[in-house]
């Protein structure tokens, strides 16, 4: 608290009052993190008998302007790292493999701390839409990090309503009275009430039940492992038998039954949820696993004029005190920054074959893709682009948008060049103090075509601490079809030898058709050469000569420089 947390999600400060007792913290130090946390509380409405949020109607959540705003927002955030050769955007008429965990996995893309879409696109689904069937190849081909496969079967699943669960919930946990929702479920479940987030509309947070029922059809004969974690109880019943039954804390994910399928014949699926106390939580899904065979892959892969490698990581391997350890992650934490070794034999086993290979990085943080990066075409970060992700990354594949979404962080070769941290000195850290050549650089991102920057002019040479100058920049798309740049200004103290080497102060994208020319203003007030100030221990504005650098990216080749004075 008295290192400026006001708020923290856990339960440390449930020993404040013996704290208090014991001399360890003054109540007025409480108090005053009280009066801080109760304004913020006041000035967002929370206290009002009303606001304007109450008028909002629930049909506007998840609109067609929310769907396309989800889309636009995940087209924007897409990075396009590599692009040899100009392999993307993919040609009409090719043979296009789909493959890796991450092509078809929705709950990936939602990232931590989520919502939970109405639907979620995935790549497969919206590659679907878009390409031709007998031009379209699709694999998981591995998992994340394991040796294995767990091949969902969930779309194997339908009722006459179509492919999916039907589900009904109940404002009770017993199942009783008249359903007080229904709900469409098309991807593997997983829902939790925390965040106060409904597992349906107009289903209670608290004391509710919900029966997902559906006929399972599956297309090969073996068995079929039911994984399921919760908290709460569950029972999973099939052609009305119960097999398996639940209740408890949040669990692992375990396969807790193993049924033995025959290709082609029906089986009536229904699974039984009660909330019981505290938050509920509830993930199931439905698969086989299998070993990875590079060699079936190669086969099925063959006649394919390019693979599109859908892997990286996921939020289950990198969120927040997740439950997990495997080579590389730790209970949430990253040990190493590469590619998880399954993935990068697969992608290697696949250029060894001579394919063409696009890959396409889905991750919450920087990933060290060297090898990626060297022997694949081409390499696009795509994050966990939420609901609408698959139909952005599509579009970007197929030339439906043309991409110029930049690197928010840098992207290192290796944990060589990030050592882990043994003090809170910035030094060789972030882009701003980093000295080495890293794999990608803070701001970097290609684009289907070319810009050029020309001579920036400043407003004036100099000027005092609470003036403003302007910085106009001259850019001009060199290439054949319209795009977008991000214009980026980046600022140094010349005399601050300890200070960041580069400071990122301004940007701005800027549409431009195919030869376009355009003259960029960015305004930068006195407040953006704020430098810290060991004298006075502040970030404040200091006289003085600065170093104005403007360009594409944070790397030194992509800057131009301006000299310039605080009076």
């Amino acid at each position: 608290m008295l290192s400026g947390t006001d708020l923290e999600c856990g339960s440390s400060y449930a020993s404040l009052v013996g704290a208090v007792k014991n001399g360890q913290i003054d109540e007025a130090d409480i108090d005053r993190a009280v009066r801080r946390l109760m304004k913020a509380r006041f000035e967002l409405g929370e206290m009002d008998p009303s606001t304007p949020w109450d008028t909002i109607p629930a049909s506007v959540i998840n609109s067609r302007k929310h769907q396309q705003l989800a889309l636009e927002m995940a087209r924007k955030s897409i990075v396009l790292l590599e692009n040899e050769n100009n392999i993307l955007p993919l040609k009409k008429g090719q043979t296009i493999a789909l493959i890796g965990p991450n092509a078809n996995d929705s709950v990936m893309q939602w990232g931590n701390y989520n919502g939970f879409p109405g639907h979620t696109v995935t790549l497969l689904e919206a590659m679907q839409k878009y390409v031709p069937a007998n031009q379209l190849i699709y694999s998981p081909a591995c998992d994340r990090t394991a040796e294995h496969t767990f091949v969902s079967l969930f779309d194997q699943c339908s009722t006459e309503n179509g492919q999916g669960f039907d589900a009904r919930f109940w404002d009770n946990n017993q199942f009783e009275g008249t359903p007080v929702a229904t709900a469409r479920q098309t991807t593997p479940i997983l829902f939790t009430t925390d965040g106060a987030t409904a597992v349906a509309p107009g289903v209670p947070l608290t004391n509710f039940s919900g029966i997902y029922r559906a006929t399972f059809r599956p297309k090969e004969s073996g068995k079929v492992d039911f994984q399921i974690k919760m908290r709460g109880e569950y029972t999973l019943l099939i052609d009305g038998k119960e097999v398996a039954k639940d209740e408890g804390a949040i669990k692992q994910t375990t396969t807790f039954y193993t049924m033995n399928a025959q290709a082609g014949k029906k089986y009536e699926i229904e699974l039984r949820y009660r909330h019981i106390e505290k938050s509920a939580n509830l993930s199931f899904d439905m698969g086989a696993s299998r070993p990875v065979d590079i060699a079936a892959l190669l086969k099925k892969v063959e006649k394919a004029d390019v693979v599109v490698f859908a892997g990286g990581i996921a939020p289950s391997l990198e969120g927040e005190e997740m439950p997990v350890s495997v080579p590389g992650f730790r209970g949430g934490d990253r040990e190493d920054i590469q590619l998880p070794t399954v993935q990068r034999n697969v992608v290697k086993a696949l250029k060894e074959a001579g394919k063409r290979v696009v890959f396409i990085n889905f991750s919450g943080s920087a990933m060290g893709l060297v090898p990626e990066s060297r022997h694949c075409e081409a390499v696009l970060q795509a994050w966990y682009p939420g609901q609408a992700g698959g139909t952005a990354i599509a579009d970007v594949l197929l030339g439906r948008y043309n991409p110029a979404g930049r690197l928010p962080v840098t992207f290192y070769r290796d944990i060589k060049q990030l050592p882990d941290f043994q003090d809170y000195s910035m030094r060789g850290r972030t882009y701003r103090y980093f000295q080495g050549n890293p794999l990608y650089h803070f701001g970097y991102g290609l684009s289907y075509t070319t810009f050029e920057y020309g001579k920036a002019k400043l407003s004036k040479a100099a000027m005092g601490k609470k003036e403003t100058v302007t910085l106009s920049v001259p850019v001009r798309n060199t290439g054949k079809i319209a795009g977008e740049e991000v214009v980026q200004v980046y600022i140094r103290r010349v005399a601050d030898t300890e200070g960041p080497i580069k400071s990122l102060r301004a940007f701005k994208r800027i549409p431009l058709k195919a030869g376009q020319a355009t003259m960029v203003e960015l305004e930068l007030p006195a407040e953006r050469f704020e430098c810290f100030d060991a004298e006075s221990n502040a970030m404040r504005v200091m006289s003085g000569k600065y170093e104005i650098m403007y360009g594409s990216s944070s790397r030194d080749e992509d800057l131009q420089k301006l000299n310039f004075v605080i009076k």
